[in-house]
């Protein structure tokens, strides 16, 4: 079991304002657990930076109706399948599907793979959504 430890912070009072309207809109049920999550936070961005290892998400947008596009997006996918762990495909409408790719791996090369998805002729738009695998946070 983790020992609390108990600590004051200064702040000037209309940042500690901001700060609790904040984490009242956000429902958190008190400052400490907000400024846990402020510190996890601060902690998986560290992990980016330092090209650790990365959990995340690539969300693609794009008209399954585009000549070879999915056979291109099925490609670049088995180019670095021992990064992916499940993929979601989703009908939006007649035209549109939406493909969710689940990732782990190194930043860099989760970034390299959303970045060849992003840049293929005829997706719409895609988002690289990345978190951390848990292990270096508590």
């Amino acid at each position: 079991m983790s020992k609390l430890v108990r600590f004051g912070v200064s702040l000037e009072k209309e940042l500690l304002k901001h700060f609790d309207v904040d984490i009242r809109e956000k429902k958190y049920p008190n400052r400490s657990e907000a400024i846990r999550d402020l510190i996890r936070e601060s902690l998986v961005k560290e992990e980016w930076v330092k090209g650790g290892e990365v959990a995340g998400a690539i969300t693609l947008v794009y008209n399954h109706h585009r000549r070879e596009l999915v056979n291109k997006l099925t490609d670049i996918q088995h180019d670095y399948h021992q990064l992916i762990i499940s993929v979601q495909h989703i009908h939006l409408d007649e035209d549109n599907c939406l493909e969710i790719v689940v990732v782990k791996g190194k930043v860099n090369a989760v970034r390299k793979l959303a970045d060849r998805l992003r840049a293929t002729k005829g997706v719409k738009h895609t988002a690289l959504t990345m978190s951390t695998t848990g292990k270096g946070v508590k």
